[in-house]
């Protein structure tokens, strides 16, 4: 089948890949619609490696995607032909001691798209266990669908936060993952969300997107802002979604004591934070790998109008132009948020 292939750093390629699959009993067989374009596949695409994660030979990218089955095993019931679905890209091994334990995507076995030497999704058709795919909704579409991935962090991350109903929050930084993380946080229950950024584009955007107030920390004082919000009190939860590690150092200076540190955003190496300005307000730091058991939930309030990630789909371009998209999303304008693949569904 054709396939949109990192062949190594900085090289990829629109060809024909050799690539067998079988179907199990309990797989399904999956002819793939739209694929969106992750933050990790661009740094494939550029670095070749994430942290041990090194492409040594020729991989397919992609792991954001919805599709319709086109063909089931012969032990799955929950879905059949011609539903469409959205697939959860990582595949633990169900007798590991931390599957067993329900956080199974922090077993180190996982085998997720993309992810070397995992191929992605980026061509025609995917096999994929049943267990692990999706029915949209009649309301949700397939670029929607798509979006389930990404969503799927922010949704974690406010789990792990125990957001309670009436909170306040900050998500630092607007990308994909921070604009989904602090829709994630009002769908979760807070009532306000504080969104920062320095590419106003992205923080007029995430304005659109509920009761979201955004400040440019290269014009604006944060704590001010947060000061003037809270009557000085602080914010309950902080997002961390940068990675950066100048912004991880005045992590805990907005936070409410007591509050919530959830760190996202993955840093290329070790950073420092403030221990102490974390001991003194007794903050609890969290941490966010991925995430665990939120695809149908995120589905679920997709269908209910809880959730709407259509503000964030911003550039859309067919398979035949894979490298071009690629190309954009590596120097993406500020106005762009999410950049998607629409495959050719004869």
């Amino acid at each position: 089948m054709t396939a949109l292939v990192l062949e190594e750093k900085k090289s990829i390629t629109l060809r024909p890949f050799s690539i067998e699959e079988h179907l199990e009993p309990e797989d399904v067989r999956i002819q793939i619609h739209t694929v969106g374009i992750c933050g990790s596949d661009i740094h494939y695409y550029q670095h070749g490696a994430i942290g041990p994660f090194v492409v040594r030979e020729p991989m397919i990218l992609g792991h954001e995607a919805a599709g319709t089955i086109i063909e089931i095993g012969s032990k799955v019931q929950q879905l059949k032909v011609g539903d469409r679905v959205c697939m959860e890209p990582g595949v633990p091994n169900p007798s590991s001691a931390v599957t067993r334990s329900g956080r199974y995507n922090l077993d180190p076995d996982v085998r997720f798209w993309a992810t070397p030497p995992i191929h992605g999704c980026l061509r025609s058709t995917v096999v994929h266990p049943a267990a692990f795919t999706f029915r949209l909704p009649d309301n949700v579409s397939f670029a929607e669908g798509a979006m389930v991935e990404p969503l799927a962090v922010g949704l974690h991350a406010a789990n792990k936060a125990q957001v309670k109903a009436g909170e306040i929050a900050v998500v630092l930084g607007a990308g994909p993952i921070g604009l989904l993380t602090a829709i994630s946080a009002l769908a979760a229950g807070c009532s306000h969300v504080i969104v920062t950024d320095v590419q106003a584009p992205k923080l007029a955007i995430a304005e659109s997107l509920g009761p979201i107030t955004s400040v440019d920390v290269s014009k604006e004082d944060l704590l001010k802002v947060v000061g003037s919000m809270t009557e000085g009190r602080g914010v309950d939860v902080v997002f961390e979604c940068t990675g950066s590690k100048h912004v991880a150092a005045t992590l805990f200076e907005v936070l409410a004591p007591g509050g919530r540190a959830v760190m996202i955003g993955m840093p290329g190496k070790p950073i420092p934070i403030d221990i102490v300005g974390a001991q003194i307000k007794e903050a609890r730091i969290e941490t966010v790998f991925r995430y665990a058991h939120v695809f149908p939930r995120a589905l679920a309030l997709m269908a209910a109008g809880k959730i709407d990630v259509r503000p964030l789909i911003t550039d859309t371009f067919p398979f035949a132009e894979s490298i071009q998209a690629f190309e954009f999303a590596a120097k993406m304008p500020p106005e762009s948020i999410k950049v998607q693949i629409t495959m050719p569904n004869d």
